[in-house]
């Protein structure tokens, strides 16, 4: 595997390579970002990789200096799975000058959900995706459904900028009693890591309740906020969606059987962790 900082070195190293699929991350790789990269694997060649903790995304009360960096051991895992290449520039390779040209979503995709509790987030993330995109020129990139709206706002911008990658989304890799892998996962303390899978079967229990068609969905999301509440956490959402476009769904289209997601946010302590289901 090469370690390749400098935009025109992987542009350089990169030319004649059609097929590239590509997973963009923030290091701190767990299982879940290694399984990104077997199904990148199953997609095109080579597959590349990317670390970069993303100023741009991190609000100003976020842990931006304080999120982890394991860059030696990210190369080792990526070696293993036979990553080609690892992109890690520095904020001077990658902003070389301010990045005063933002691409801002729309607000109806943009502003809800993660982006009404973090104000600025999305702009951040598709701003440094399409960057990234931009370097490295992939004919696939992977992303995790574990972060739903992300995947869904970097899907919109690819289609709507004519963007010649197609957007690949990997299932969410759990552990198993149910916890989603997240690098945030590790500032749970041990009453907290006993407690989090909670926030799965809060989904799993919201999902049933939906199926049986019993209650609102109103009714279903504040009952679902009422039991984290109950065990101690402090939820931002839980939210019944339609997958097409993650805005709230009729009652005939809940009746209808359209696809929807439930996608929950929620404080454990001094950890924010997020999660969603499809219906």
């Amino acid at each position: 595997m090469r370690v390749i900082s400098h935009i025109d070195e992987l542009r350089s190293q990169m030319h004649g390579q059609h097929r590239v699929a590509f997973v963009p991350t923030m290091g701190n790789l767990h299982e879940g970002h290694l399984s990104l990269m077997r199904l990148a694997a199953k997609h095109g060649d080579p597959v590349l990789a990317s670390v970069f903790v993303n100023r741009l995304q991190f609000g100003p009360n976020e842990d931006f200096e304080k999120y982890p960096r394991t860059f030696e051991s990210d190369c080792d895992k990526l070696e293993k799975e036979n990553v080609y290449v690892l992109f890690a520039p520095s904020e001077t390779d990658l902003y070389p000058e301010p990045q005063t040209y933002r691409v801002q979503p729309p607000t109806q995709l943009g502003d809800i959900l993660e982006g009404e509790f973090r104000p600025g987030f999305f702009q951040g993330v598709c701003t440094v995706v399409l960057k990234l995109f931009s370097c490295v020129q992939p004919r696939y990139a992977v992303f995790g459904k574990k972060d739903y709206q992300q995947l869904m706002i970097i899907r919109s911008m690819c289609r709507q900028l004519a963007l010649p990658v197609e957007i690949i989304g990997a299932e969410t890799v759990r552990d198993a009693d149910g916890l989603a892998l997240s690098s945030r996962n590790q500032y749970l303390s041990a009453d907290e890591r006993a407690e989090a899978p909670r926030l799965y079967q809060t989904l799993q229990s919201a999902r049933a309740a939906v199926l049986a068609g019993e209650q609102g969905l109103t009714q279903i999301e504040q009952n679902a906020m009422n039991t984290l509440s109950e065990h101690g956490w402090k939820p931002d959402y839980i939210a019944v969606r339609r997958q097409s476009d993650l805005l709230e769904p009729s009652s005939d289209e809940v009746s209808n059987g359209t696809p929807l997601v439930i996608l929950t946010a929620a404080r454990l302590g001094a950890t924010r962790l997020i999660d969603n289901l499809e219906v």
